[in-house]
């Protein structure tokens, strides 16, 4: 599928993300003063990165974690994640700091069989 814009690109890797997680996609995120982030759950932010065409490499702003966890404390949202993909919209990966991936261990250990 060929983009007419980046910001058709991105709505459809938003879609993608807040369905697989069953949360809500934000419309015009970054619009308003009020509403940030691209999709939200009831206790995370999560902002979404993809690039226009395919690639092999994506390059990480230490600036989009940072700002995403600030909008999300401003959300009153306890937790920040930057989703990405390769911009072939199949595999989204999720960045998260080491507070939540402590979490993410600890829980998937004390429910492993």
């Amino acid at each position: 599928m060929e983009y007419k814009s980046t910001r058709a690109k991105s709505k459809e890797q938003e879609s993608i993300v807040s369905k697989n997680l069953d949360m809500k996609r934000q419309s015009n995120s970054g619009a308003t003063a009020f509403y940030k982030g691209d999709v939200i759950g009831s206790n995370i932010l999560i902002e979404c990165k993809t690039v226009m065409k395919e690639s092999k490499s994506f390059t990480i702003k230490k600036d989009w974690l940072e700002k995403n966890k600030e909008e999300a404390f401003q959300m009153k949202k306890n937790y920040s994640a930057l989703a990405f993909n390769f911009g072939d919209n199949k595999q989204n990966y999720y960045i998260i700091d080491e507070k939540l991936f402590r979490q993410l261990v600890s829980y998937i250990d004390s429910n492993s069989d």
